[in-house]
């Protein structure tokens, strides 16, 4: 695999990672809005990214469930 090759698959993985992140930023505002609101008006991102985590584990596990 040439060093072309192996750069784009790197950033199409980087590019899917953030896409899932996006997404799932996207789900947790419709869902759990009262988080992103503290997250904003205190500054601590920590419950945002534990709520993330927990979002991105779910559909993993959803996704695994159905394969």
């Amino acid at each position: 695999m040439t060093f072309a090759r192996w750069g784009l698959s790197l950033v199409g993985v980087i590019g899917l990672g953030a896409v899932a992140i996006a997404a799932a930023v996207i789900w947790l505002a419709f869902t759990n809005p009262v988080t992103v609101a503290n997250a904003v008006s205190t500054g601590d991102l920590g419950p945002v990214v534990a709520a993330i985590g927990q979002v991105i584990a779910d559909a993993l596990r959803g996704l695994f469930r159905y394969l």
